[in-house]
């Protein structure tokens, strides 16, 4: 049987990839070892995937139906281990692989939804899931503040604005492949600019600090 490459594979392993270099990095800050890197990898580079798939019922879940994306990770870690054994790679290295892994699974995600009949907003929402997911599931598991929760964070925001680049494009009449690069190239203009000028969304904020007299 003829394995046949398109985009939206190489969108996947690519965001596999870098997402398992996001979850390495996020976990050799933890101290863990070897093996927890791993399972951090793994959680970080499925678990986006994983939901969306669950969520429509897509059987077998993609790197069950494909195992050469759970090879693509176990790769990314131990390049990425060889890596930072030698050189220690700074906090800005680790968002800038997640606001790639963000960019291509968002609209890799986007892509899915729409192959299995679905439209508009719910085509945002489980894209913009697909891209956010494995990275909340990380720091969970790593007892920190998902970044989609940081306060005043650009995180989900770039996700759904990249995405929403894409629909519009293709009802402009831009071929779809097109449209998904100009979108992930949104999301990662967008979430660049956050981490490099550190820009950031009003929060909310109720109540007063200060105690009546």
């Amino acid at each position: 049987m003829s394995l046949l490459i398109t985009p939206l594979h190489v969108m996947d392993y690519l965001g596999v990839a870098v997402f398992a270099v996001s979850g390495v990095l996020a976990a050799g800050r933890k101290h863990l070892d070897w093996f927890g890197v791993l399972v951090i990898a793994t959680v970080t580079a499925l678990g986006g995937g994983t939901l969306r798939d669950l969520l429509i019922d897509r059987h077998p879940v993609f790197w069950m139906a494909d195992t050469g994306y759970l090879w693509t990770i176990f790769a990314a870690t131990l390049l990425t281990l060889l890596i930072v054994r030698f050189r220690e790679l700074p906090l800005r290295a680790l968002l800038i692989a997640d606001a790639l892994g963000l960019a291509l699974f968002a609209i890799s995600g986007a892509r899915i939804a729409e192959t299995a009949g679905y439209g508009g907003i719910v085509v945002v929402i489980l894209g913009t899931m697909t891209g956010v997911a494995g990275g909340v599931f990380r720091d969970m598991l790593l007892a920190e503040i998902p970044l989609l929760l940081r306060d005043g964070e650009i995180y989900a925001t770039a996700a759904i604005a990249g995405i929403v680049v894409y629909l519009i494009l293709q009802m402009t009449g831009f071929d779809r492949l097109t449209a998904g690069y100009a979108g992930m190239a949104a999301i990662v203009v967008i979430r660049f600019a956050a981490i490099f000028f550190s820009l950031r969304v009003p929060a909310l904020r109720l109540g007063d600090s200060k105690k009546p007299d």
